[in-house]
């Protein structure tokens, strides 16, 4: 059984940094793609980046880049998300998503979330200005 669980969260001002992790703690598959949303509050979940299932081929959403790093140990069946120089409008809960198949339905399907089966229960980022 999947178990997606996140941790790293936490208030930080802005210009912090702060490292998110999610661990498929039922290890039920290895080394499958996997990514990171985030939803705001009254708004829509929105893409943040994804990882390969050999952690070679990383995807950022536009907002992030250069900021964010996500990056995988396969032998821990965890992902991270690096977060530097933290803006307010990141302020967020952060969810770490697994996708079952191993290649995504097209070359520009890492940001769906339709993509993505399993779900963790989110992790609060509070970014204060």
């Amino acid at each position: 059984q999947v178990q997606l669980v996140e941790s790293g969260g936490g208030l930080v001002q802005a210009g912090d940094s702060l490292r998110l992790s999610c661990v498929d703690a039922g290890r039920t598959f290895n080394n499958r793609p996997m990514g990171w949303f985030r939803q705001a509050p009254g708004k829509e979940r929105e893409f943040v980046a994804a990882i390969n299932w050999k952690g070679s081929l990383t995807n950022y959403a536009d907002s992030v880049k250069g900021r964010f790093t996500i990056s995988r140990d396969s032998a821990k069946n965890t992902i991270y998300l690096q977060m530097n120089s933290l803006k307010s409008e990141d302020t967020a809960v952060y969810y770490c998503a697994l996708r079952e198949a191993v290649y995504y339905s097209s070359p520009t399907a890492w940001g769906l979330p339709d993509e993505y089966k399993y779900w963790g229960q989110g992790t609060q980022v509070t970014v204060s200005s």
